[in-house]
């Protein structure tokens, strides 16, 4: 795996990865404020074709807009970054979907849980993403269009687009053919 903004803090040991996001720190484009942020960081791996991406993490979220989670990216202008995100002290199931223009969409959860588990599935140019609270009974939260290009990089992500940084742990990230 490599790293795209590699942070100055994190860990890779067994099936944990341990990252300490740095402060104003994001992924985004273009919507809202105009603005282009490709700072985030992203730990990844190439993949070809169809495939399902799971994994379990957890954060300590702080600020406005921390999230950690899943990303699958073609390049600058074309991705999608998955997980939780914390707005108005609330943790949310959120997707950002990035063709040029970034979308955003959130489900605010219930309680704020101690882990989130995570499955994205792509077919072709298609992905879906699903999250679990107990790694076992999973809710689809999106299903979009992302890119037909045969090669994508899949990895976990975290950024601290408003505050001073928070640490995140992923656990088992899977990747597999379908």
């Amino acid at each position: 795996m490599q790293w795209l903004n590699e942070p100055t803090q994190w860990t890779h040991h067994a099936d944990t990865i341990t990252v300490t996001a740095e402060g104003q720190t994001d992924f985004w484009r273009i919507t809202h404020d105009g603005g282009v942020r490709d700072s985030g960081h992203f730990y990844y791996q190439p993949v070809q074709g169809d495939f399902t991406a799971e994994v379990k993490f957890n954060a300590a979220y702080s600020a406005l807009y921390d999230q950690a989670g899943l990303m699958l990216r073609l390049d600058e202008t074309t991705w999608l970054k998955c997980g939780i995100e914390l707005f108005n002290g609330v943790q949310h199931a959120s997707v950002v979907v990035t063709r040029e223009f970034s979308d955003w969409s959130i489900v605010p959860l219930p309680e704020a849980p101690p882990a989130l588990w995570l499955r994205l599935k792509r077919h072709g140019a298609s992905v879906e993403v699903a999250y679990s609270t107990d790694g076992t009974a999973y809710t689809m939260l999106r299903q979009t269009y992302l890119t037909p290009a045969e090669t994508l990089l899949i990895g976990v992500m975290c950024c601290a687009p408003t505050g001073d940084g928070f640490t995140a742990t992923f656990e088992n990230l899977r990747v597999e053919s379908a």
